[in-house]
């Protein structure tokens, strides 16, 4: 039996997020054979649960009973294409309406099973066949759920199906539809292995445009393994672009036109210009928006009386709308590919056959400040299951930052070295801060592979350990790893569930989604366990205090991208909550993080030294007041730039032009006087 199976209680149930319900309506076995397949790649890329809708209709006047034989015989012919087409599971329905009434049937569909996006075909024998210069149901307007409609090109209908896309286009014309068309362009690319051209076609001035399409597609460039090329066009005419652009690309991926030039908002001369224009699958999204209750009255103006009341369902307050970003695709990704879990790892024998089979060795740091109550704890659960039973640490080490307690002895007592990160490098000087025993523990530690762990872990277990280390194990392009846990607040006697991370929810997950986007999927950016690899830690800079995890997640990003990081999910954490207080001064500090990798990526300044002092607020007997304290975060440099860390590891000299390729990276810093 593995460590995790062993451990008493019942354990938190790991995060799984909201399945995405799609609906697929069909009216004939083509239309199936075209669509079934692409719902697939849908479902499995977002997760999501598919529901087919077999629609029966029967003329106007007779009753519906007339069309048992047709739905059963659709039904069995179904039945036998679902099996050679898809191999997910998918709950079946079977609508039986008069044609004018199909539309009805659908939206009771969507609104009764919480449908999050409907796909449809577009063509002539389809629910989206044209009628005059319209589709046939004005609802599509203002939908209360995603819609995708697919027109296609004879060669996806041919042999080979969708296997034959190898190049998608993805037209970008700012429109409020990009996320949800770079998902399903990614979602195809995944399977079909094909490559994303994005095509920004603008009539802005070229800065302008090269500057909106790094704004919004900026991280996704970085961190989306199927977006190849990307492509600024300055043009009057955007049609004409995309159909010059199309030759060589097997289907177009696209919103819909975001001018209502039609009531229902869909066609008009952009999309009847590349129908007409190019032989090409075009796929086109159209996100739930919300209109305005003006908005509302408009389109109900233009329905007959009997459908008016159905289009109220989709008139939501514009605040609520679903922002769906292109960088949102990216995140999602990556949150399905790199999260884990630690009973993941729980085999301890495995792991140390991987690590055995890379040749690689493992380092364990402890920093400490003042932690006599749980260190011994810490120490001896950890040592005992990862190097006396299972020998999957190489060593073991703690780093204390100036205790006045009995936390060095108990260790020493305990048989780990025990180091002053004051008395390390000391021709460097010394800062206060839990960063600073970090980057020295750097220097101490000899493994191939890193991991921290706080040592103020009331609930301690090995899972903290090789949770971590299990990714950087199986994964080689994995460079970095975190933690996240449930963290309970200590009230007097009583856990409040999820009460703890106050900075984490109020501060540092805040500022990385409104600046750093693409890690807004790390669910605890500040935890104290984490790991990586030397090969990555020795070449980042590392802040002093508490920016610290900040500071290494942002650089790893930057040096890295997005794919090389991973998360784990270590069940729950209960250790000594903060004081109010001393979490205003962690906030500060990691503002000052923040700051300054926003300063080096768009080159201002945002911060002046007299910012770097803050005015707490101190309560007396019958009184308060205000007391000023310094709070700055210095930066170490790369460990590796360090002469004495070089000859230990038996590196060459640095050159001088060596490390310039990335500019964030500060000069060495001198000693400081005690």
């Amino acid at each position: 039996m593995d460590l995790e199976s062993k451990q008493r209680g019942v354990n938190p149930q790991p995060l799984v997020p909201k399945p995405t319900q799609v609906l697929l309506p069909l009216r004939n076995l083509d239309e199936a054979e075209l669509l079934l397949p692409l719902a697939e790649m849908i479902v499995q890329a977002r997760q999501g649960q598919l529901s087919i809708l077999l629609i029966v209709t029967v003329p106007e006047g007779e009753p519906l009973s007339e069309a048992t034989h047709d739905a059963s015989r659709f039904r069995q012919a179904f039945s036998a294409l679902l099996s050679q087409t898809i191999q997910i599971f998918a709950q079946i329905k079977t609508l039986v309406r008069v044609e004018e009434d199909i539309w009805d049937g659908i939206w009771e569909t969507v609104i009764q099973d919480g449908i999050d996006l409907l796909l449809l075909g577009w063509s002539s024998d389809s629910l989206l066949k044209t009628v005059g210069d319209g589709m046939l149901d004005r609802r599509l307007a203002a939908p209360p759920c995603d819609v995708i409609a697919v027109r296609p090109a004879n060669p996806v209908t041919g042999p080979g199906g969708w296997q034959i896309v190898k190049n998608i286009l993805l037209p970008l014309r700012g429109g409020p539809y990009a996320g949800l068309a770079l998902r399903v362009a990614n979602a195809l690319a995944q399977t079909t292995d094909a490559t994303i051209t994005l095509l920004h076609a603008t009539d802005q001035a070229p800065r302008q445009a090269e500057q909106q399409l790094l704004t919004a597609f900026g991280p996704v460039l970085r961190g989306l393994k199927r977006l190849k090329r990307a492509t600024t066009v300055v043009v009057e005419n955007v049609s004409e672009a995309i159909i010059q652009e199309a030759p060589g690309h097997q289907v177009i991926v696209m919103g819909a036109p975001s001018t209502k030039v039609h009531p229902e908002g869909w066609s008009g001369p952009l999309l009847d210009d590349i129908f007409a224009g190019s032989n090409v699958t075009v796929i086109i999204v159209k996100q739930k928006s919300p209109i305005t209750p003006g908005e509302a009255q408009q389109v109900q103006g233009e329905l007959p009386p009997q459908e008016q009341e159905d289009i109220e369902f989709a008139s939501i307050p514009a605040e609520e709308a679903r922002q769906d970003r292109p960088v949102a695709v990216l995140v999602d990704e990556w949150f399905a590919e790199n999260t884990y879990h630690s009973r993941e790892f729980a085999d301890l024998q495995r792991l140390i056959a991987l690590k055995q089979s890379q040749g690689l060795t493992i380092s364990l740091g402890l920093p400490a400040l003042n932690e006599a109550g749980t260190v011994g704890k810490v120490i001896t659960t950890l040592k005992t299951a990862l190097i006396d039973e299972a020998p999957l640490l190489d060593e073991m080490v703690l780093i204390d930052s100036g205790s006045v307690d009995y936390t060095r002895e108990i260790a020493c007592d305990l048989g780990i070295p025990v180091y002053l990160h004051q008395e390390v490098l000391p021709q460097y000087g010394a800062y206060t801060g839990k960063g600073e025993a970090l980057w020295k523990s750097l220097y101490i530690l000899k493994g191939d592979i890193i991991a921290w762990v706080d040592t103020d872990i009331n609930n301690i277990h090995p899972r903290f350990v090789y949770g971590i280390l299990g990714p950087l194990l199986k994964n080689p392009s994995i460079q970095y790893v975190k933690g996240f846990y449930r963290r309970p607040l200590r009230e007097g006697d009583k856990l409040i569930a999820g009460g703890g991370g106050r900075v984490t929810e109020l501060t540092a997950r805040p500022f990385i989604n409104l600046f750093f986007p693409e890690l807004s999927g790390i669910l605890q950016p500040l935890s104290g366990e984490y790991a990586g690899r030397r090969q990555a830690l020795e070449r980042m800079p590392f802040f002093t205090g508490y920016g610290v995890e900040t500071g290494l997640l942002l650089d790893i990003l930057d040096e890295f991208g997005l794919s090389a990081i991973a998360q784990v999910d270590l069940q729950e954490r209960i250790h000594h909550n903060q004081p109010l207080p001393s979490l205003s001064k962690m906030s500060f500090a990691i503002m000052q993080v923040v700051f300054s990798r926003l300063e080096k990526r768009h080159k201002v300044r945002l911060l002046e030294e007299a910012n770097l002092t803050m005015n707490l607020v101190r309560y007396g007997t019958r009184r308060f007041y205000l007391e000023t304290e310094e709070i700055r975060e210095r930066e170490r440099p790369p460990m590796i730039r360090l002469p004495e860390y070089r000859a230990d590891h038996g590196l060459e000299s640095l050159s001088s032009n060596q490390f310039q390729a990335n500019p964030n990276r500060g000069p060495v810093i001198p000693k400081e006087g005690s």
